[in-house]
């Protein structure tokens, strides 16, 4: 039996395209079945409608209304709800592809060991929302001359920090400009997302 995969995505959605991709093509012995984005202009509910995978739009700024002065609160509220939601169609793992938000004890707690989260840095570097950013200012001030892409699980609240699944060191080219690195650290996500689930699948 195939197992179930959940995706969170913000963006494009190429990582969601990549996974379905491998599971379509039998690289992966799995299916995603369902996906959810907190952005409206995220492409990945069209890939995921696409590809005849349920898709639904779940925002955090309605738990911001409710709680306006209390964003930790919000935050749970929100886990909590989406947690319950995703555990309707009772997933083996939920992927974190390009997701924007870090999830409380409130989500996690009802997937332990089940969360895994994609970052475009190495194990130890430039945690947080703005790695590749991050990672060219260090390029350009310190002669950065490599970054990387990471998988790694999701057990509590640190900040891309969990324990590592998977790592591709990128190099930073003499020619390589923000736009031209960001191309490769995505274009080296798509492997490796896909490497790392097939590894925690055979786990």
């Amino acid at each position: 039996m195939n197992a179930r995969l959940v995706v969170l995505a913000s963006g494009s959605g190429s990582n969601l395209q990549a996974i379905l991709d491998a599971c379509a093509e039998g690289r992966l012995q799995a299916d995603v079945v369902f996906v959810v984005v907190n952005r409206r202009s995220a492409l990945a509910a069209t890939r995921a409608e696409a590809a005849g995978v349920p898709a639904v739009y779940r925002p955090l700024g309605p738990y911001r209304n409710a709680f306006p002065a209390d964003a930790r609160s919000a935050r749970e509220a929100y886990d909590a709800a989406l947690a319950t939601e995703v555990a309707e169609v009772k997933p083996d793992l939920v992927v974190q592809a390009g997701w924007m938000h870090l999830f409380t004890a409130a989500f996690l707690d009802r997937f332990p060991g089940k969360v895994i989260n994609l970052h475009p840095a190495m194990p130890g570097a430039f945690p947080g929302a703005h790695a590749i950013d991050d990672a060219w200012v260090a390029h350009e001030r310190a002669g950065l001359d490599h970054t990387g892409v990471m998988v790694h699980l999701v057990p509590d609240e640190g900040i891309d920090d969990g324990p590592v699944l998977a790592a591709q060191r990128i190099e930073i080219g003499p020619d390589d400009s923000r736009e031209s690195l960001e191309a490769k650290l995505h274009e080296a996500e798509h492997e490796l997302l896909v490497r790392a689930i097939g590894e925690y699948l055979r786990r």
